[in-house]
């Protein structure tokens, strides 16, 4: 693939699709989602009366002239919602081997993301989590965001080790983070600045990208080697393999309990999974298996 090109049919099947905030925006910029902020906004919501300390600009003086009381309009502002997408390029996405599928996967995700983010006019910016640092765009509202965005996931290769939640924590105006990873480093540091973001009034969400061959690994035995520690090395045989499957179910059932616990959108998906789907859920806030009523 090369630029937004390679994703058009994803782009296609999200055309229209919006992502609407969880929570009231703090942000003073115009845009679609419910602000913190009651201003002077044309969308009329109320009236209520002045108190002592109100903005008299506030003040309805046409009712006042009227009516000789004083009442402040009350408005809805809209916001947007600047929207940082963070991406696991380590060793570990790369898998399987032959067909990078956590990687792929991931990228997919990112850019139908990043479009539905900038469709809604929202400042996006996608993040690659290298070994030597963070490779980032960005965060910006104007056309062709999504191709660049493109551009930068796909120069990125998966390999050896890097820290997440390092780039978590540099300086960043997102007030909605997106996490996509395998999480299979230390995934409880990670939890620490996205408490930080929700504690701030911001969002988080966090994708766990899962292959579909950690799920249903091959009945011939293997020795697997740990991506990112290459020398450490593991039988995987028939008689070991069940007890990795209970352990890795359980993981998973502590990393999701863990993330919603914080506060945070989590959501499990799988390399065979539809992008377009995964973002449409996504988006609506739901869980893997539910439906909007």
């Amino acid at each position: 693939m090369s630029g937004a090109a390679g994703y058009g049919a994803l782009l296609d099947a999200l055309r229209g699709v919006t992502w609407p905030a969880r929570r009231a925006a703090r942000g003073s910029t115009s845009g679609t989602h419910r602000s913190r902020l009651r201003g002077v906004s044309p969308e009329f919501t109320e009236y209520r009366p002045y108190r002592q300390g109100d903005d008299p600009r506030r003040l309805d003086w046409r009712l006042l002239a009227r009516t000789n009381r004083a009442y402040l309009r009350i408005t809805s502002d809209r916001a947007t919602l600047s929207t940082l997408i963070l991406v696991d390029a380590s060793a570990s996405m790369a898998f399987p081997e032959r067909s990078a599928g956590k990687w792929s996967h991931a990228r997919r995700l990112a850019i139908g993301l990043t479009s539905i983010a900038h469709a809604s006019g929202d400042p996006v910016a996608v993040a690659v989590v290298t070994p030597h640092g963070t490779v980032r765009t960005a965060p910006r509202t104007r056309r062709g965001v999504v191709t660049e965005c493109a551009r930068v996931l796909d120069a990125a290769t998966p390999q050896g080790r890097v820290d997440l939640a390092a780039a978590m924590h540099e300086p960043h105006s997102a007030r909605r983070l997106v996490v996509i990873s395998d999480f299979l480093g230390d995934a409880a540091v990670l939890l620490r600045p996205a408490r930080a973001l929700l504690g701030e009034g911001g969002e988080v969400i966090a994708i766990h990208v899962v292959a579909r061959e950690e799920l249903s690994p091959s009945a011939d035995a293997v020795l697997a080697t740990d991506p990112e520690e290459t020398d450490i090395k593991r039988a995987l045989t028939p008689d070991t393999a069940s007890t990795y499957l209970r352990q890795f179910a359980e993981w998973r059932e502590w990393l999701a309990r863990e993330w919603r616990a914080a506060g945070a959108q989590y959501e499990m998906t799988v390399t065979d999974e539809p992008a377009d789907r995964v973002v449409r859920r996504i988006a609506r806030g739901e869980r893997e298996g539910e439906r909007a009523s």
